[in-house]
């Protein structure tokens, strides 16, 4: 069964993506900021992140980098979530090293769509 590390501040999101995520067959782990995803990941590395771009603690870019430099060889997909939808926004998570983005609020469609181009199912 593939994981997937669901990474926001908030808890009412987490517990949506879990839910949308279960149905599609993932094993999912939540972290409320990105200091938590990156011990998590670096402890047990998931297959996929699905990560909220403005969070307490570590922010999506810091993570990002951090978890691209690992010497890990298993280097998950990453699709952040955001409310912005300004271009330079969406490319500096991509330059980063996320894989893909969704807008928020986002539904098992979306999901679903997001992980079939990077590969997921």
């Amino acid at each position: 069964m593939k994981t997937c590390l669901v990474v926001d501040d908030s808890k009412v999101v987490r517990m949506v993506a879990r839910k949308i995520l279960e149905e599609l067959g993932f094993e999912v782990a939540e972290a409320e900021d990105g200091q938590v995803a990156l011990d998590m990941s670096m402890e047990s590395m998931p297959d996929v992140v699905l990560l909220d771009w403005n969070m307490p603690v570590m922010s999506d870019i810091e993570y990002l980098r951090a978890l691209r430099v690992t010497d890990d060889s298993k280097k998950p997909v990453v699709v952040f979530c955001t409310t912005e939808n300004d271009m330079s926004h969406i490319q500096e998570g991509i330059s980063a090293g996320a894989n893909e983005y969704i807008m928020k609020s986002f539904d098992s469609d979306i999901i679903q769509s997001k992980f079939v181009q990077t590969g997921l199912l």
